[in-house]
């Protein structure tokens, strides 16, 4: 075996050393050509290509794909870096268009602030919700205005919809506000068309249901409920929301105020209402129409003839 082995080595070591050399001749002839400047040369260098070029296409495939593959690579790396930038710029814009329906909705507060009819003996002072200090068992807020504001506990609170609360505990630059849906909330209303009377009773939930109504059957879905007046806590005629039924058939208060952003919130300074002593006063003031105090007859006066002292006077005489 070891013999044969040698021999076999012996036989390629030859051919190995005639193949090398071919190859080094032939490269050789193939440089020469190409290094001779002369016309004949260079058109049996223009007849060589054209023979032998075209049927060696399919050498130069893989060369084309991995020259596609690099210019693919390097579109990927440009598209992926545009997505990026894009991505980021996507992201800007939707904190720009957050940004942009806050402050819509926040002018649309303050316009509606300024807008809305309100009785015009009743002026207003306007506070910055500086805390929420809700909770499940306490709906409040605490705004940036105080005694030294005027503000008096009890007053009426409103934002540019809607009736929010009532004043709970004033301070000196601050006062504290009960909303509607705190569980202590109890506001007397008045449900239109129809005139019902009822109570607002909060109830720690988004919608207080409606207590004490008169007459349920008069009441339906989408009849608008305001301020009733009566008790002499708030004033009559502010907004504070829809008639809405809940799923187990109770009838319950959709209010008007945006809970979900209570920036700015309006105090309605109200005057308490005279107590009416004398009610046909309202009807016909002391004194006859003018006026006018009435006063003794004079003399010769229809009243003196028809029954005064002086119709008397002269009967005696």
């Amino acid at each position: 075996m070891a013999k044969d082995r040698n021999g076999q080595d012996e036989f390629i070591r030859p051919i190995r050393r005639i193949l090398i050399g071919l190859l080094i001749l032939f490269l050789l002839a193939v440089f020469g050509l190409w290094r001779v400047d002369s016309p004949r040369v260079e058109r049996f260098r223009a007849a060589l290509i054209d023979r032998i070029v075209p049927n060696f296409e399919w050498a130069l495939v893989p060369v084309t794909q991995l020259a596609n593959m690099a210019n693919n690579f390097e579109s990927y790396t440009r598209i992926y870096d545009q997505n990026r930038e894009l991505r980021r710029e996507l992201q800007q814009m939707k904190a720009w268009k957050e940004a942009a329906l806050q402050l819509e909705q926040k002018n649309a507060q303050l316009l509606d602030l300024n807008q809305v009819h309100i009785d015009p003996q009743l002026t207003k002072v306007t506070g910055q919700v500086l805390a929420d200090s809700g909770s499940p068992f306490r709906q409040s807020v605490l705004i940036n205005v105080g005694m030294r504001d005027g503000i008096v506990d009890g007053w009426a609170v409103m934002d540019g919809l809607g009736l929010v609360g009532r004043i709970s505990g004033v301070g000196e630059t601050t006062s504290r506000v009960i909303l509607l849906t705190d569980s202590n909330s109890r506001i007397p209303v008045t449900i239109q068309p129809s005139g019902q009377h009822a109570l607002v009773v909060g109830d720690n939930t988004a919608s207080p249901p409606l207590e004490f109504l008169e007459n349920r059957d008069m009441v339906r879905p989408g009849d608008r409920v305001v301020s009733s007046g009566d008790g002499g806590l708030f004033p009559s005629g502010l907004l504070v929301g829809q008639v809405v039924e809940s799923a187990d058939h109770r009838l319950r208060v959709r209010l008007a105020a945006d809970y979900e952003r209570l920036d700015f919130l309006r105090v309605l300074r109200s005057k308490p209402t005279p107590k009416v002593t004398d009610p046909g006063g309202l009807i016909m003031p002391p004194g006859g129409t003018d006026g006018t105090a009435e006063g003794p007859p004079a003399p010769g006066s229809a009243r003196d003839k028809t029954g005064g002292p002086a119709a008397e006077g002269g009967g005696n005489g």
